[in-house]
């Protein structure tokens, strides 16, 4: 069976697709990790309060505030909240 150029271009056609979703893999793994950062949360993205990726100078901030919150004392964190009396709450029916 001879070897025809329309075999060769289809061969080669196929090849120059495999690369190419082959490339889109690699490529597509270091967009990923950054994206759900831009997206809102209704398309897919981070959801709110979520803290700051790690080695970011944000996340380095978090992290020393939630020390600090760890390191106060619990009688300070008591008296920031607000209790309510159970007068106050109304029945459910």
């Amino acid at each position: 069976m001879p070897v025809r150029v329309h075999h060769i271009a289809a061969m080669l056609a196929l090849m120059l697709a495999g690369f190419a979703l082959g490339g889109c893999s690699s490529i597509n793994e270091k967009l990923s990790s950054g994206m759900g950062d831009y997206l809102p949360q209704w398309a897919g993205g981070l959801p709110a309060g979520v803290p700051p990726r790690r080695g970011t100078p944000e996340y380095d901030a978090y992290m020393k505030e939630q020390e600090r919150k760890r390191l106060e004392p619990a009688a300070n964190a008591n008296a920031a909240a607000p209790a309510s009396s159970p007068q106050s709450l109304d029945p459910v029916h």
